[in-house]
């Protein structure tokens, strides 16, 4: 054997502190952040799913998912559609924005209420008011769909950060410098 062989087989492998400590700090502290995102995430999910529960809906037999209880994100979307589905057809296929403030009083015949000048007397649209409470049921189901779509993604992020935890402290085990 000659003398580059001997150095090559016989060189020592020193452990780098710097390196391990780096490792292991880093390690620790990704699975704590994803231990604790995966907890949140788990907890979005059952506080969404409680909140479902205890409103206790269900969707009705025109919904894109009929007569189902509303609990997960695919009946909060088919109640929220179906909600707005509703709403246009209550006003005439027309939006908040579109429709008149204020319309036209009319007596039990349907005929329009005149004021002393001969003019219409005008009426808040309660019509277009309907659409505050639709607007509102509609925005708080997209947040219950979103709540779940980010404890989803908290869900996932932690379990990534765990993961890379025990590689960092896998890693940490075996580092070493030629």
């Amino acid at each position: 054997m000659t003398a580059i062989e001997m150095d090559t087989v016989t060189t020592p492998k020193v452990t780098a502190p710097r390196t391990t400590l780096v490792l292991l700090i880093s390690g620790i502290l990704a699975m704590v952040v994803g231990f604790g995102a995966m907890a949140g995430g788990l907890f979005g999910v059952w506080y969404t799913w409680d909140q479902a529960v205890a409103q206790d809906v269900v969707t009705p037999d025109d919904a894109a998912i009929a007569e189902t209880a509303m609990r997960g994100p695919f009946t909060m979307w088919a109640q929220a559609d179906i909600i707005n589905t509703h709403q246009l057809e209550n006003t005439g296929g027309l939006y908040y924005a579109q429709m008149d403030r204020m319309v036209p009083q009319v007596d039990e015949s349907g005929a329009a209420v005149l004021d002393a000048n001969g003019d219409p007397v005008l009426v808040p649209n309660e019509v277009r008011a309907s659409w505050v409470t639709a607007t509102t049921l509609i925005t708080a189901l997209g947040l219950g769909i979103l709540s779940y779509t980010v404890s989803g993604l908290a869900i996932a992020v932690g379990f990534a950060l765990m993961v890379t935890g025990f590689v960092f402290l896998y890693l940490r085990k075996r580092a070493i410098i030629l």
